[in-house]
């Protein structure tokens, strides 16, 4: 038995077909059409019936047909405004556990989903439109401290940039952010092919687990990451002068912390960046 009758070209043809829809590559649509992409996507959930799972981007329902009997609800944000009727319609088996929210993703607070779907929502598994994947993903993180798991599909590219190391050359101020909140936890790789209509680009999907000890004051540490790779041919010293740090503080600050001022930012962890931030004064 398939997790989603949606996902197949038969299917989500038929449906577009129905409701005089086309792909809008404006919103980044491209279709799963792969079942075994939707079965592995729930299986690095770790979904269960007491799950409030926070959807951005439904589409025509393919991976929330297989989302909604194994969760207590699922709160979808949808921003084009032609399709909530198809959805009414997909997901109409299990209508009464979804709460759908009009809008842009990034312009929905923690509070408008909670009061969508009645509690706040603690994993969020989602297709992600690709043009704001990245930012979405650290904005959830930074502000909605409910969402204990993601598991997101995204470009390759940015799916590198979530999970590289220091010294490599994806490894820049995002990762170092996003790793105070939390950890990538599992991956797997999904190919055009599995699109309709195919993409430009390689996908992945991430699984990211918040960290289970928060960092003690994220926003000072992110002023300093985005000091030291604000000029990142420069030394973390001169890029960080730069932004108007005083070289006298920042001195005994690296001493302190045990950084050495001639490094550049993409060779320091985030763990150098949280412990700089708790000596500078």
């Amino acid at each position: 038995m398939p997790y989603s009758y949606l996902a197949n070209p038969r299917e989500t043809r038929a449906v577009l077909e129905r409701h005089g829809l086309a792909p809008r590559h404006r919103l980044g649509q491209n279709f799963l059409v792969n079942d075994d992409v939707i079965r592995r996507i729930v299986a690095l959930a770790e979904l269960d019936e007491n799950d409030v799972v926070y959807e951005v981007g439904p589409g025509i329902g393919t991976l929330t047909v297989a989302l909604l009997p194994r969760v207590k609800r699922v709160v979808a944000v949808e921003a084009d405004r032609s399709l909530p009727d198809v959805l009414a319609e997909t997901c109409a088996q299990d209508g009464e556990r979804l709460s759908l929210v009009r809008g842009d993703a990034l312009r929905v607070d923690a509070a408008q989903l909670s009061e969508a779907a009645g509690s706040a929502p603690n994993k969020l598994v989602s297709n992600l439109p690709y043009q704001v994947a990245a930012t979405l993903i650290l904005n959830v993180l930074e502000h909605m401290p409910s969402i204990e798991r993601m598991v997101v599909m995204v470009q390759a590219e940015v799916a590198d940039r979530i999970a590289a190391r220091p010294g490599g050359k994806e490894y820049g101020a995002y990762t170092a952010k996003l790793a105070l909140f939390g950890q990538v936890t599992g991956r797997f790789e999904v190919g055009p092919g599995n699109f309709m209509p195919p993409p430009h680009v390689d996908s992945a999907v991430v699984r990211i687990d918040r960290n289970a000890a928060a960092c003690a004051d994220p926003a000072r540490v992110v002023t300093i990451i985005d000091a030291a790779f604000a000029q990142r041919r420069k030394t973390i010293r001169n890029s960080m002068v730069a932004k108007g740090f005083e070289k006298a503080v920042l001195d005994e600050a690296f001493a302190r912390a045990d950084i050495d001022p001639r490094t550049r930012a993409e060779k320091l962890a985030p763990e150098d960046f949280m412990r700089l931030a708790g000596v500078l004064t």
